[in-house]
């Protein structure tokens, strides 16, 4: 058999090892007691995808508010509305409580709380948000608050670029300083920002997100931005914003307050694509420019060595100062993760003057049991819980065992009616379980959270898919929420309900 047929032998014989995995269940004979007693299990939302009420009571534009508003969100929708989680806080913290969840992971909308990204408090802001926490407070659920997930004030964006610009570091700071003072007495864990690989990625290379930045071949529609520069500009200064955001919470208010802070990253699996050295050294490639692009810096201090070899110039350096600051800032990592990708070698092309990230990492992912190649972010998904497994334990090894909290991990249905998604349930149960089994194999797991709470609108697809544990109608000016049945299979989960028998004790009845 020539070379190349064996290699996809052995590739398709691993996508059918996967596939029935993943149709099988993965670990999934464990209950809530099989956990340590600290490990929380919750749920999560971000402020621009779930309140609405985005001219209300003082708030402000965001960078998304201007990039939905111009239509360029994947179904022309926005989230002017969306859940109304702004106007039904109380019912929704209800709900959580009706679930059993034991912590909550929200963000804070910095144009609602500071509607000019500086200055003035907006009182109603803060207001929703001391009303929110208390709530969940009364509760007894922790809470789990995210400062940035994406939706920088627009007013900073038109003053000097936002995060092309060093100026940000200040605002920044500000803004985290008011929401630690104002906040961080009741708030356990402190995010300072969610997934900033994958948001910068598609707001300065690609331009699908905001404030969707990009240039000529590698983004689409942009009218402004350079593909080649900007995505390293900005990660560069989050993290130095990061680290001085941390240094405040640890200086200032830590040791009163009692809480942890970190920096959340989105994550996949990769598989090399064939048995190959080229495909195997590719798949560490994009390992490293991934994920480790924001989280070697934050554990040893400075970018991967193969980033700096591929990007030269481009990439920002640090300083000495910058290093010893930036390294170790942090208590616990939050990880995004929802599926895998192959990945297989791409030339270097070290000729090409235009470059970007996907060409600076020369390499291809496939989409995970999907043989549409893309360059970039997959978005095609399907459950592979044994990734995630195999991505905690990674991060043991190379990353010195970081304590870990799955900030968001969820299954996207079609966005009908779908109460009934066994579906969902499946992969819920599979990915707990591979947790469970890395727990088990030492990784320093602490927490998982299911995205979302409630159906929202959704970056990447508006409200073509639902990831929700409660339906959400968008055509009902009330909102109203339904619980699907995987609200039912993951509180009897956290209440040591025993078996799959879902639904047996309604939410709705209690």
């Amino acid at each position: 058999m020539a070379a190349s047929s064996l290699r996809q032998s052995v590739s398709l014989l691993l996508s059918i090892l996967l596939l029935i995995l993943s149709q099988k269940g993965f670990c999934n004979k464990y209950t809530r007691e099989d956990f340590p007693s600290d490990f929380v299990f919750g749920a999560g939302t971000s402020a621009y995808q779930y309140e609405g009420a985005v001219a209300e009571d003082g708030r402000k534009p965001s960078i998304w508010d201007k990039f939905t508003q111009e239509g360029r969100a994947p179904d022309k929708s926005n989230g002017d509305v969306t859940a109304d989680g702004y106007h039904k806080y109380k019912e929704d913290v209800k709900l959580m409580s009706d679930l059993g969840l034991e912590a909550y992971k929200f963000s804070i909308s910095w144009s609602r709380l500071l509607p000019d990204g500086r200055g003035a408090i907006n009182p109603k802001g803060l207001e929703y948000y001391n009303n929110l926490i208390n709530e969940l407070v009364k509760q007894g659920i922790k809470l789990h608050v995210a400062l940035y997930h994406g939706d920088l004030p627009q007013s900073l964006q038109d003053e000097y670029g936002g995060w092309l610009n060093t100026r940000i570091v200040e605002d920044f700071k500000e803004y985290a300083n008011v929401c630690f003072r104002e906040f961080g007495d009741r708030v356990s864990h402190w995010t300072t920002f969610s997934q900033p690989n994958i948001m910068t990625i598609g707001g300065y290379d690609y331009g699908t997100f905001a404030p969707g930045r990009c240039s000529y071949p590698f983004g689409v529609n942009c009218t402004v931005g350079n593909s080649t520069t900007e995505p390293y500009i900005v990660v560069h200064n989050i993290l130095l914003t990061h680290a001085q955001v941390v240094k405040l919470y640890k200086n200032t208010y830590q040791t009163n307050q009692g809480g942890w802070i970190g920096m959340n990253v989105y994550s996949l699996w990769y598989y090399p694509l064939s048995d190959s050295l080229a495909d195997i050294e590719a798949t560490q490639r994009v390992k490293d420019f991934l994920m480790g692009w924001i989280l070697e810096p934050l554990v040893f201090g400075d970018y991967p060595k193969i980033m700096k070899k591929n990007v030269g110039s481009r990439l920002p350096s640090f300083t000495q100062q910058q290093t010893e600051l930036v390294k170790g800032s942090f208590d616990f990592i939050g990880l995004n993760y929802y599926t895998s990708s192959y990945v297989t070698d791409s030339p270097n092309n070290s000729h090409l003057v235009l470059r970007d990230f996907s060409k600076d990492m020369f390499a291809k992912t496939r989409g995970f049991l999907n043989e549409t190649a893309s360059e970039g972010p997959p978005t095609h998904m399907l459950s592979d819980p044994l990734g995630l497994q195999n991505m905690l334990e990674y991060l043991k090894n190379k990353f010195a065992n970081p304590a870990i909290y799955i900030e968001e991990n969820g299954y996207g249905l079609g966005a009908i009616k779908m109460l009934h998604d066994t579906d969902r349930i499946n992969y819920l149960r599979d990915y707990i379980g591979s947790i469970l089994n890395a727990l088990r194999n030492g990784a320093n797991v602490k927490g998982y959270f299911v995205w979302s709470l409630v159906d929202l609108f959704e970056l990447l697809a508006g409200y073509k898919s639902s990831y929700g544990l409660y339906y959400v109608d968008f055509d009902d000016e009330k909102r109203k929420r339904v619980p699907k049945l995987s609200a039912h299979w993951y509180s009897n989960f956290i209440k040591n309900i025993e078996g799959d028998a879902v639904g047996e004790k309604s939410l709705a009845s209690q």
